[in-house]
């Protein structure tokens, strides 16, 4: 049987949770779930006696917007004061304390044992490569080749290109173990185009598809499509699941 290397919870649309053999690193807490929702369990890894407890813990948040950005991550240092936040340079903070770490892209940080590097974005913010534990980890923020049905022939063009031209400065970076990228249903036909592309370019051992909001069921379709590239994607079901790497 082979080593467990992470567990990775899904938090909530773009967030997760992920526990390396050394560290506890969270991603684009949002917020948590609507309690009593039938696709969600209690979420136990974020209670403030789990984060109390954990070693190494990086809070990273990949841009400003509301969906992947809560000032409320900033009170998780009243149970751990071990606690590093990485944030994108967009990201305002009133106040500014040691443990915040601002990147933008391009930009790397080495944080002890941990490695971060700032890719881009076609939103405004970063995506974020880290390197812990032997892993190789890539979660892509608002990265995504936002086709929007509405958009210009022009626009959609231009879109396409922008996302392109960031996978390709990605794919230095192969082999990529886990990797968290947008499955959008707001782009209705469209919402796996950009997860395909990325998955064909990049090849990462565990695709987890993330930004859907409430609708877990297209994970189950996005799944299904990637095994017709011989990709490991996730279904996911429920906040709180477990995901083993």
């Amino acid at each position: 049987m082979e080593k467990i290397k992470a567990k990775i919870y899904y938090i909530y649309h773009s967030g997760f949770a992920i526990k390396t053999e050394n560290h506890f690193l969270i991603f684009d807490y949002y917020k948590e779930p609507i309690e009593n929702d039938v696709t969600h369990k209690p979420l136990a890894v974020l209670a403030p006696e789990n984060i109390k407890q954990m070693k190494n813990v990086y809070v990273f948040a990949s841009h400003s917007h509301e969906d992947h950005f809560n000032s409320s991550i900033l009170e998780w240092e009243n149970y751990n004061s071990n606690i590093k936040y990485i944030f994108s340079s967009d990201i305002t903070i009133n106040k500014n304390r040691p443990s915040y770490t601002f990147i933008e892209e391009g930009q790397e940080r080495t944080f002890d044992d941990l490695y971060v590097k700032a890719y881009g974005s076609t939103d405004i913010g970063i995506s974020f490569l880290v390197k812990v534990d032997g892993l190789t980890i890539f979660h892509a923020g608002d990265l995504n080749w936002w086709r929007w049905k509405e958009d210009s022939l022009e626009e959609q063009s231009l879109a396409e290109s922008l996302f392109k031209a960031q996978i390709d400065m990605l794919s230095v970076e192969k082999p990529i173990d886990i990797a968290f990228f947008p499955v959008d249903p707001r782009l209705q036909e469209y919402y796996y185009i950009g997860g395909e592309y990325f998955a064909k370019k990049i090849q990462p051992k565990l695709l987890i598809p993330m930004h859907f909001g409430e609708l877990v069921s297209i994970t189950r379709e996005f799944a299904e499509k990637m095994i017709k590239q011989s990709i490991n994607a996730v279904q996911i079901n429920y906040s709180g699941q477990e995901i083993i790497y």
